[in-house]
């Protein structure tokens, strides 16, 4: 969609249009031929029908990310697939309010998800990018959802950014030709985003960040949404609190796990025998390296000193990790856990597996299972060796 066509779809006839579109596919139930069909009826532009087609898909795709204000926004799929997920970005927003800044620059806006949730946390919000269209359709979903904010064509590595309390950055991790894995070729550099990291700030990466490359002076915080890692986000200057910290986000709410917590840092990781129950931490939690803070919580320790699977002789129900009770250790081998498992007449099993080469998809099609009950199986190691424990989730 070139800028032209998407100042055409916020005119009175391009909403018209939408509307249309929207109906259509609700009509066709997401039927994309005769959807299209419906709209092309009325609109015999090829490139506005397309737009409008475009964004009512996206619309819906935009869901999960954005709930019910998806329907008011507007998205390119790339920059969609590219934005932070609501939840993520209202915590984001807010905690950097609470910290002091009331105002903050968003060096690489995209279509303005995070100026959103910033500009609803009370900050003044600016936004610069690149991206003509991406401008313009950021300033379209201030307007869309009666948010103040300045958006603007710049690049952002140019601005002087003494005016701004606070910068936040998302560097792109995709090039044409897929994802990169060297951080000089971010859009920005790793290297700009150390200048940032100087000043209050607040810079999103990828979760499988190298610890090595976070600064002494930066906070690392792992962000999860539902039991998924969602990103990283590096606090700088003011904005820092802790070193590390994991941010575990649910339907019920929010909790937040810092080296604080961890009456282990610095001390040899406490390792103890298989208890009654067994705990799978968080993946922000492990991305982090607090799985012992997990530990000490449930007043237990590690199965193995490589692995992150906690074990207790209590039963705790905790936001950082999914709880288990230990139904039986089965065996390892193969066979003999296929003759295990059809013995208890187990048809249905979920496998969780860490520390061990398993292939949980193969595995399960090999064991050719038949029965009635359901099942959880861990496979993992346990003082260094192979282990198989059935188990219950609590």
């Amino acid at each position: 969609m070139d800028a032209p066509t998407f100042a055409w779809l916020l005119t009175d006839d391009g909403q018209r249009l939408l509307t249309t579109a929207a109906e259509a596919y609700a009509d066709h139930e997401g039927d994309p031929i005769r959807t299209a069909a419906a709209v092309r009826k009325v609109e015999p532009d090829a490139d506005r029908a397309a737009a409008a087609l475009t964004q009512v898909r996206l619309r819906v795709a935009a869901v999960p990310k954005f709930g019910a204000d998806a329907v008011r926004l507007y998205f390119t799929p790339d920059a969609l697939e590219q934005s932070t997920r609501l939840r993520v970005a209202e915590h984001r927003a807010r905690r950097l309010a609470l910290a002091g800044p009331r105002s903050v620059i968003d060096l690489g806006c995209g279509i303005g998800g995070d100026l959103i949730a910033f500009a609803r946390a009370g900050l003044t919000v600016v936004g610069v990018d690149l991206d003509p269209v991406r401008v313009e359709i950021a300033r379209a979903n201030l307007a869309a959802l009666e948010l103040g904010g300045a958006v603007a064509v710049a690049d952002g590595t140019t601005l002087d950014l003494a005016a701004f309390d606070a910068t936040f950055a998302d560097p792109a991790r995709r090039s044409d030709r897929g994802r990169v894995f060297d951080v000089e070729g971010w859009t920005p550099s790793w290297s700009f985003v150390q200048t940032l990291l100087q000043r209050d700030g607040v810079v999103k990466v990828a979760p499988g960040i190298d610890h090595d490359l976070i600064p002494d002076d930066v906070e690392a915080e792992w962000v999860s949404e539902n039991g998924d890692v969602k990103e990283a986000a590096l606090w700088s200057g003011r904005l820092a609190s802790a070193r590390r910290r994991a941010t575990v986000i649910a339907a019920g709410g929010l909790a937040t796990l810092t080296e604080e917590d961890d009456p282990y840092q610095g001390e040899p990781r406490p390792v103890r025998a298989l208890g009654e129950f067994v705990y799978e931490p968080d993946g922000a939690v492990i991305r982090a390296g607090l799985v012992t803070a997990v530990a000490a919580g449930v007043g237990g320790g590690l199965i193995d000193e490589h692995i992150a699977w906690v074990t207790s002789d209590s039963a705790f129900s905790t936001p950082y990790a999914k709880s288990y009770r230990v139904i039986e250790q089965l065996p390892y081998r193969e066979k003999q856990l296929k003759a295990a498992l059809r013995e208890r007449g187990i048809g249905r099993l979920a496998i969780k597996k860490r520390g061990v080469d398993i292939v949980p998809e193969q595995l399960r099609k090999r064991l050719a299972l038949r029965g009635d009950e359901e099942g959880t199986l861990v496979l993992t190691r346990m003082g260094g060796a192979g282990v198989a424990l059935l188990v219950q989730p609590f």
